[in-house]
């Protein structure tokens, strides 16, 4: 099914600037016991800089939001850190919008409040993708680059 939303999350992990993502990944086959990764792309701090890194396929379904059907139709994105405890440097919101403009534009995925969600719009028991996430910023870089 072609996907047709973005849903943000955090790891609610603290970002180390090494690379975590094969931690997540191994959670979440080895733990959870899931085929791959759930979520589709992930962003992180790697020594001094950001990095996109994939998870599962766009195709295929994710495992990252069940809610609405978002598994589905929605690319699940996982940033890197606990934004319940400090919300992400500008820095990595400009490499995360600059990356899923070029994305969502592939996709023809409209940018907007509709088609860009967080977890927590959809699992209402969540903080996801953190109390301290700047969801009206991010949308505004997004649409203005």
């Amino acid at each position: 099914m072609r996907k047709t939303h973005i849903v943000l999350h955090h790891s609610l992990t603290t970002d180390s600037g090494s690379v975590s993502w094969g931690a997540i990944r191994r959670y979440h086959v080895g733990t959870l016991g899931w085929r791959d990764c759930g979520y589709h792309l992930g962003i992180e701090l790697v020594d001094d800089h950001y990095e996109a890194l994939l998870g599962r396929p766009f195709d295929d379904d994710g495992a990252h939001c069940y809610q609405d059907g978002m598994n589905r139709i929605g690319l699940g994105v996982c940033l890197v850190g606990n934004f319940d405890q400090a919300a992400p440097s500008p820095v990595m919101l400009a490499f995360t919008a600059r990356h899923l403009r070029a994305i969502m534009s592939d996709l023809a995925i409209p940018v907007d409040g509709e088609h860009v969600r967080m977890h927590r719009q959809h699992a209402t028991y969540k903080t996801c993708p953190g109390e301290l996430f700047p969801y009206d910023s991010f949308l505004k870089l997004l649409r203005e680059g």
